[in-house]
């Protein structure tokens, strides 16, 4: 076993751990939600809880004690850097809007990067108890059991999730639902790109795509697509662009070529 492959299976156990852990911080907030103060960022519909940011300083607290050298990224307190060539990319409650309404689209995204590299990948989606953990030539899983790619899913035959935001006029959205389904395809919207992703991994749904999207809601998600048999599209992960939004689009072998076309993207 490699120094780096050791590297990776150590933070892989933590993470897992941690995602658990707080999953069920979390949920507690969830199931007493009616006494959360909640507050809007960048506008009504971007919204934040003391459950996210509880929830982020548990997990960079649970990290520290283990790996202080690693970077660290969350999407409620920025970025730390650390020498080890590890960084966690952690979005504590991803499908905040959701959480607060009441709904159960939500999850803890939790990803570690080698030298730029998603290597290790967990979603935990607490309302549905449903563990999707990848590693870097491990493959993914879905609570223990093995998740592979089906390629005679298509947008045609399938479903494609489409994610949407104020980053993003809301003409250029609607043309990409336009030429998705002129294409033959048909999408949902659930609130939660990170588990929307999750899903394209569990085959759940043939792709999944959102023009600007930040680094904590879909690198975990991108290993375990990869790693199921999938494919993405690279997120820049290079210095300060690892903070900044940039197209997501990840997909099944099945309904790459198609997707990409849609989103204007390269394969």
């Amino acid at each position: 076993m490699t120094s780096q492959t050791s590297g990776i299976d150590a933070r892989f156990a933590l993470a897992r751990a941690i995602a658990k852990e707080a999953g069920a911080v979390a949920l507690g907030y969830f199931n007493t939600r009616d006494t959360l103060v909640v507050e809007t960022k960048r506008d009504p519909q971007d919204v934040v809880s003391i459950a996210d940011r509880e929830v982020e300083n548990l997990i960079r607290a649970r990290v520290a004690d283990v790996h202080a050298e690693d970077g660290f990224l969350g999407e409620e307190y920025g970025l730390v850097e650390g020498p080890s060539g590890y960084t966690w990319v952690v979005d504590p409650i991803d499908g905040t809007s959701p959480f607060v309404n009441g709904m159960p689209n939500w999850c803890v995204s939790i990803a570690v990067l080698h030298d730029g590299e998603p290597v290790v990948g967990v979603i935990f989606s607490p309302c549905h108890d449903e563990l999707y953990a990848a590693a870097k030539g491990n493959g993914a899983t879905l609570n223990g059991k093995p998740l592979s790619l089906d390629p005679s899913r298509t947008i045609r035959n399938a479903v494609t999730g489409i994610g949407a935001n104020n980053y993003v006029a809301p003409a250029v959205v609607g043309k990409i639902v336009e030429n998705l389904l002129e294409a033959g395809g048909n999408f949902i919207r659930n609130g939660s790109g990170a588990l929307m992703l999750a899903y394209v991994a569990a085959g759940r749904l043939v792709g999944y795509y959102e023009p600007y999207m930040h680094a904590w809601d879909c690198l975990a998600g991108y290993c375990l697509v990869k790693e199921a048999g999938g494919w993405y599209h690279p997120f820049p992960t290079d210095g300060e662009r690892l903070t900044r939004g940039a197209p997501v689009l990840a997909a099944g072998p099945g309904a790459r070529e198609d997707l990409a076309k849609i989103a204007g993207l390269t394969v």
